[in-house]
């Protein structure tokens, strides 16, 4: 299908259709095997902003902006949430926000992140995250010590500001056990980590090339 679509004219209003019927089939699958012309895959902007005290989720983000960087055209921050700037949310078509679990929950730093998108930036009521893409990871002591509601947490954040919200590495997103048998973030972990970056890197592609000019 790549070659056909690189060597075939395809007239604008063909290509946006196109682009968002393959955009709807990468969202329900997570599979995508095509890519555009040079002149038509667009540049992109992906914040990946995280808390961490031990550095166990500094590394997971570490590992998504590795994947995201995978992409052509791909072009990464990495912030931690409290030197985040409206510049920096606004700017972004994409945004990767992880946490380390307290109690079950995120962090209070990245809930304030969350707060300040209004008290702050003023994302309202023009829905200024609207059809971003956003995604989610997280990294936790115990093997069930939150890590799911985290991320859903997270997620839900993200679709209250009316953005395409997408998992990878995960259902939910991608998350790591950092205690017991396996203590810090090992190999597995990192490429789940690398793997959200990549599909976030290339849902966001197909969403911006199906966009209006």
């Amino acid at each position: 299908m790549s070659s056909y679509f690189t060597k075939t004219h395809v007239s604008s209003e063909s290509r946006h259709l196109l682009a968002i019927a393959l955009a709807v089939v990468t969202l329900c699958t997570g599979y995508v095997s095509w890519s555009w012309a040079d002149e038509s895959s667009p540049a992109i902007k992906i914040l990946v902003t995280y808390h961490s005290l031990s550095g166990n989720t500094e590394r997971m983000a570490e590992a998504v902006v590795a994947g995201a960087k995978s992409v052509s055209g791909a072009q990464i921050v990495l912030k931690r949430v409290e030197k985040v700037t409206a510049e920096d949310l606004f700017s972004s078509d994409a945004v990767v926000v992880g946490s380390p679990v307290y109690w079950s929950n995120m962090s209070g730093e990245v809930k304030t992140f969350f707060d300040n998108w209004q008290f702050k930036f003023g994302v309202f009521p023009e829905f200024k995250m609207k059809n971003k893409v956003g995604a989610a990871f997280a990294t936790g002591g115990q093997i069930s010590s939150g890590k799911e509601i985290t991320m859903l947490t997270i997620l839900a954040a993200m679709l209250g500001n009316q953005m395409i919200v997408v998992s990878g590495g995960g259902a939910f997103g991608a998350s790591a056990t950092t205690e017991g048998e396996s203590p810090g973030i090992d190999d597995k972990e990192l490429a789940e980590a690398k793997a959200l970056g990549r599909r976030v890197a290339d849902v966001t592609k197909l969403i911006k090339i199906g966009s209006p000019r």
